[in-house]
C-alpha cells in the first residue's frame, strides 16, 4: 500500500461482506453494516469492474455467462473474493465472545479497515474496549465513511493511528486509554504481506510484556501458496490481483515454522484450523460456490 492511500484489500474486503449480507443464504457471517460503509455508485463500479474482468477469473465460463452478468459478479465474489474474508471473521468473532464470558476486557484490531465489529455489538459498550490500529489514511477514510452513513463513533471503540508494520509501539494505544491487562488481537488478513521476519518481529513486539491468556487471532498461508492453483486458479489469481494493487503477497509458512515463530514469542497454538477443518465447520451443505480456501489456515494462539 502506498504512503496516504486507504487500503484497496480493506474496501473490496467490505465489498465481498456487504455482498454476503445482502445476497447470500444461509449467512456465514453477517456483516449488515459493511454496505453502509460503501457508497451506493462505489458498489456498482465495483461490481461492474469485477464483471468486465470476468474472463481473468474464468475464462471457461465466460460464454455461459455471456448473457447473465448477475450470475458472472455472484461467481466472482463467492468464488474468489468472500471465502477468507467471511469465515476467518466468522471464526474470530466466535472466539472473541467466547473470551468475552470468560472476562475479557481488551479487544486490539490490528489492520482494521473498515471493520464494523463495534457497530454490529452495540451491547458491549461498557464492557469491552475495543481498539482500531491501521494506517492513519485507512483510518480518515473509514471515519469520513461512518459520518456519511450517519454512524457515531461510540466512546469505547478508539483509533490508533499505526504503521504497525514498520514499529509498533504500545505508547500508541497507551494514549488511548489501553492498559497493561489480558488482551485479545486480531491480526486478520495481515500476516501474507509481511515477510517472516517481520511477522516474528509483530509477534515479539505484541506479545513481550501481555500478561498470561492474553491471546492472537490470524490466518496465514502454508507453504504450498506459490505453487497451489486452487479452484479456478483462485490462488493463483489472489497473488496475481494483490500484486496489481500495490500489496504484494510475501510469505508463506510450515506449519512448524509457526509454532516454532509463536513458541520464541511464549505463545502456544490453543486451535489451528486446516482449510478443510474451515470447510467443515463454515462451508458444509452449501449448495451455492462457497467453499474454504485453499492454503489458507487459521490459529488462535495463548500466551502461556
Amino acid at each position: 500500500m502506498k504512503p496516504n492511500e486507504s487500503s484497496l484489500t480493506s474496501l473490496i474486503s467490505a465489498f465481498a461482506r456487504a455482498y454476503h449480507s445482502k445476497y447470500d443464504t444461509p449467512k456465514i457471517f453477517d456483516d449488515f453494516i459493511a454496505q453502509d460503509l460503501l457508497l451506493q455508485e462505489e458498489f456498482s463500479n465495483i461490481s461492474q469492474y469485477m464483471i468486465q474482468g470476468f474472463s481473468f477469473f474464468n475464462q471457461d465460463r465466460t460464454e455461459k455467462f455471456r448473457d447473465d452478468p448477475d450470475e458472472k459478479l455472484k461467481w466472482i465474489i463467492q468464488v474468489q473474493l468472500s471465502p477468507t474474508p467471511l469465515a476467518r471473521a466468522a471464526y474470530c468473532e466466535k472466539v472473541l465472545l467466547n473470551e468475552m464470558s470468560l472476562g475479557l476486557k481488551q479487544y486490539v484490531i490490528l489492520g482494521a479497515g473498515l471493520d464494523t465489529f463495534a457497530f454490529r455489538h452495540p451491547e458491549w459498550k461498557g464492557s469491552l474496549e475495543i481498539f482500531e490500529v491501521d494506517q492513519p489514511a485507512t483510518q480518515e477514510f473509514k471515519k469520513s465513511r461512518l459520518a456519511q452513513a450517519n454512524l457515531d463513533i461510540p466512546s469505547h471503540l478508539h483509533f490508533v493511528p499505526m504503521d504497525f508494520t514498520e514499529t509498533f509501539s504500545y505508547q500508541n494505544l497507551s494514549n488511548e486509554g489501553f492498559e497493561n491487562k489480558k488482551t485479545f488481537f486480531n491480526l486478520l488478513g495481515v500476516s501474507y504481506y509481511l515477510t517472516k521476519e517481520e511477522n516474528a518481529r509483530l509477534i515479539q513486539d505484541l506479545f513481550a510484556d501481555m500478561p498470561s491468556g492474553s491471546s492472537i487471532v490470524f490466518d496465514y498461508a502454508d507453504e504450498n501458496l506459490f505453487i497451489e492453483k486452487g479452484k479456478s486458479n483462485r490462488v493463483e489469481n489472489m497473488l496475481k490481483m494483490a500484486s496489481k494493487g500495490g500489496e504484494p503477497i510475501k510469505s508463506c509458512f510450515t506449519y512448524w515454522e509457526m509454532e516454532k515463530m509463536l513458541e520464541k514469542s511464549g505463545l502456544l497454538i490453543y486451535e489451528h484450523l486446516s482449510p478443510n477443518e474451515i470447510n467443515e465447520r463454515f462451508f458444509q451443505h452449501r449448495t451455492d460456490d462457497l467453499t474454504a480456501f485453499e492454503t489458507i489456515h487459521y490459529v488462535h494462539a495463548v500466551k502461556k
